[in-house]
């Protein structure tokens, strides 16, 4: 996931700031993407984005609460920074409840809002990483047969190789096979790393 190029999407109706924080980031070598509208940038949106939003939270039309509130409906992963008055505070902070990782004050220095970026990127890389182990162990587990799932839920729930052949009326030896095939499948030498991989999906394999 470290090869995805991440941008900073300023999300800002008034051209001068707009125009400033673009400059801003270009000279401290960060992509940048900029916006007039919460419309605008919620029209290109794409769960394949990477990066960060600065978002201005009063805008005429779409607000950036309204934005963000929109983009966690999509389960949008992009770390907000919203830039607020001094009379935003309050709002900010509820911003914040709603998942927004940080908000800074007009005027603020630019070293404060490029090293809130940087975390902000810093953030998105780390849950892309995650995201990405997570979908590559439920292709994992899309390449179990029936059998092979069945035998791994009972090795998840603690039964012994015995009690496995025993309450599915197969061979000690067959269940062996089987668990031996899931650990190779799932790519793991450890039960407890299994364990802890399964869990970590539980909620995307429930259904399969």
């Amino acid at each position: 996931m470290s090869d995805i190029q991440q941008t900073v999407y300023v999300v800002e109706d008034d051209e001068a700031v707009r125009d400033s924080l673009e400059l801003l980031l270009k000279s401290a070598k960060q992509a940048v993407k900029t916006y007039r509208t919460a419309n605008a940038f919620l029209t290109e949106y794409s769960e394949k984005m990477a990066g960060c939003i600065v978002l201005d939270i009063r805008m005429p039309g779409m607000d950036g609460m309204e934005l963000q509130k929109k983009l966690n409906d999509r389960h949008s992963i992009l770390p907000i920074i919203f830039v607020t008055g001094h009379g935003d505070v309050p709002m900010a902070v509820d911003a914040m409840k709603e998942g927004a990782v940080d908000f800074i004050q007009k005027p603020y220095r630019e070293e404060a809002l490029l090293e809130k970026i940087e975390a902000a990127l810093a953030q998105d890389k780390e849950q892309r990483k995650t995201l990405g182990e997570k979908q590559e162990i439920v292709r994992r587990v899309k390449t179990l047969t029936p059998r092979e799932s069945e035998i791994m839920d009972r090795m998840i729930a603690g039964q012994a190789n015995k009690v496995i052949a025993i309450e599915l009326e197969i061979s000690q030896r067959t269940v062996e096979i089987h668990r031996s095939r899931v650990m190779h499948k799932m790519g793991t030498h450890s039960l407890a790393h299994l364990v802890r991989m399964v869990l970590s999906v539980k909620d995307r394999i429930d259904a399969r």
